[in-house]
């Protein structure tokens, strides 16, 4: 059995005991138990049920493994041809990481 879970605006397919790497949430602590309600779609062995927007009474329970992880490091690069301008920035996304304690359809 599996869900479709919108979290922060993105979204993720949720089974019990994954791990799910998601936008920093703010106010999540560690062990702290966090709980999403915005269940797209359910698919329980084969019987697919999509919501309309939302599935009635889905949610996925997870539980915060560690509240910041940074994510690989993206260097962007400017540069005009002839002009000797060249500028290179470095950016690292903070993650929070998930297990998925249950999924609840």
């Amino acid at each position: 059995m599996y869900v479709i879970v919108e979290i922060n605006g993105q979204q993720f397919k949720a089974e019990e005991g994954k791990k799910l790497f998601v936008h920093h949430i703010q106010n999540a602590e560690n062990g702290a138990t966090v709980e999403f309600d915005k269940v797209l779609l359910v698919d329980n062995n084969g019987t697919v049920t999509v919501g309309a927007p939302t599935v009635e009474g889905a949610k996925v329970v997870c539980e915060v493994k560690s509240n910041l992880v940074k994510g690989d490091k993206v260097l962007v690069f400017h540069k005009k041809r002839r002009k000797g301008y060249r500028k290179l920035n470095g950016h690292r996304q903070q993650f929070t990481e998930l297990t998925i304690k249950q999924v609840i359809a």
